[in-house]
């Protein structure tokens, strides 16, 4: 009976690991796929790669969406981080449950509710204070901070909750300050912790359609929006060769994380 459970298991689990990379991997395949023809195979080619390079357009959206990413990362991992700190290490004060739905809500809110809120708020200012002048780069980033942050803070408070506090207590029991325990006691414990949630920032940011579609204005078209208009109109081969470049992209990310994660805890060993 336990063999039968583990063959069940088993083939589950591959089942759905070729469910979802089968079809990863058939679009890398067709990424080198000579004809203009998706589902047609005519032989090896880089043809695409050299048309995706050589169009502006994807450019100048991917080069927008990757600056996006990187700023949303850095400012939601430091945020996030900072909220996650104050839910793990201020058990009360004033205001904590609403503090704590703030920080779930973007967590459990419809992305369209999001971006509509979002939306209406940049109008709301534009008219009053006369900013933002116009909706693009700078609002979409907001906005995706604003989203972002709430990932971070969970991940942060859940490391948190794991930190064993006696380690702090004794760094200033010592005589360390309580900036210097968090910088050189609390920050690389959790250092693993705040890499993934950058990573993570990074990738909802990258991957943002609904949110970015509402907050942003003429000229400020991210490469979620590029590919979805694209895509609207058919699958080209080129838009095979755009995602092969996003697959290689967020793997070495993992690589890296894995790499910095594993280190780290071979130091603390």
């Amino acid at each position: 009976m336990l063999n039968q459970r583990s063959r069940f298991i088993f083939s589950a689990l591959c089942f759905g690991f070729a469910f979802l990379y089968i079809p990863i991997l058939l679009v890398i395949i067709y990424s080198f796929n000579d004809s203009r023809l998706v589902t047609v195979w005519g032989g090896w080619s880089v043809r695409w790669y050299v048309e995706l390079f050589n169009n502006e357009n994807v450019l100048n959206a991917a080069l927008l969406s990757f600056q996006i990413a990187a700023i949303t990362a850095t400012f939601a991992t430091i945020m996030g981080t900072m909220a996650g700190f104050i839910m793990a290490r201020i058990k009360k004060f004033r205001g904590r449950m609403l503090f704590s739905g703030m920080i779930a809500s973007p967590l459990v809110m419809p992305e369209v509710i999001t971006g509509l809120s979002l939306l209406l708020l940049f109008v709301s200012l534009q008219n009053s204070i006369g900013w933002p002048a116009s909706r693009g780069m700078n609002t979409i980033t907001i906005a995706h901070i604003t989203f972002s942050m709430a990932y971070v803070a969970v991940i942060i408070q859940s490391r948190l909750t794991e930190v064993n506090e006696s380690l702090e207590e004794a760094a200033m029991d010592l005589g360390a300050r309580p900036l210097r325990v968090l910088w050189d006691i609390t920050l690389p414990i959790i250092f693993p912790a705040m890499v993934s949630g950058w990573l993570l920032s990074f990738t909802l940011s990258l991957d943002d359609l609904v949110i970015a579609s509402f907050v942003s204005g003429p000229g400020a078209t991210t490469l979620p929006m590029l590919i979805f208009s694209k895509v609207r109109l058919g699958v080209s081969p080129d838009i095979n060769a755009l995602a092969t470049i996003l697959i290689v992209v967020v793997t070495l990310g993992l690589c890296i994380a894995a790499w910095i994660t594993s280190r780290q805890n071979r130091s603390a060993r």
